[in-house]
C-alpha cells in the first residue's frame, strides 16, 4: 500500500507517496529530487520528533490510516545551514480565502430565481 505525505518547509508544500515498507531515506530522496538538497542535509520531523533516515515509516507511526491520500501525514522539513547547523522548523501559515461574493452565497429574497428585469420584459 502507498502512504501519502505532505512535507512542509516555509512556503513549500511537497505532496508525495511512497510504499508502506519504505524508510525515511526514501522521503529524503524524493525531496532531493525536488529541492536539490542532499539527504544528509535534511532533517524531517513528525510532531517535533526527529525522524532518522534508517527508520521505516511504520516504525515512525505512519500507516494507511494516518497517511491517506485524502488526508496526508504532515512532516516538517529543516535544511542544513552553511554553518553546519540545521535551521529551525518554520512553516508559513496558509492564507485565508476571501469571503464569497454576495451573488455566490445564494438568493436571499426570490426563491424562483427570476429577476424583476426579466418579468418586466415578458409583460
Amino acid at each position: 500500500m502507498d502512504l501519502f505525505f505532505e512535507i512542509r518547509r516555509h512556503k513549500t508544500h511537497i505532496f508525495c507517496d511512497v510504499k508502506e515498507t519504505s524508510n525515511i531515506l526514501e522521503l529524503k530522496r524524493i525531496i532531493q529530487g525536488i529541492l536539490k538538497a542532499k539527504p544528509e542535509d535534511q532533517r524531517l520531523y513528525k510532531d517535533d520528533k526527529v525522524l532518522e533516515s534508517e527508520q521505516t515509516l511504520t516504525e515512525c507511526g505512519f500507516n494507511v490510516n494516518t497517511a491517506r491520500a485524502q488526508q496526508p501525514a504532515i512532516v516538517s522539513l529543516a535544511l542544513r545551514k552553511q554553518d553546519g547547523s540545521f535551521e529551525d522548523v518554520y512553516v508559513e501559515p496558509l492564507s485565508e480565502p476571501p469571503p464569497l461574493p454576495d451573488v455566490m452565497r445564494g438568493a436571499q429574497g426570490d426563491a424562483t430565481g427570476t429577476s424583476q428585469g426579466r418579468d418586466e420584459q415578458s409583460i
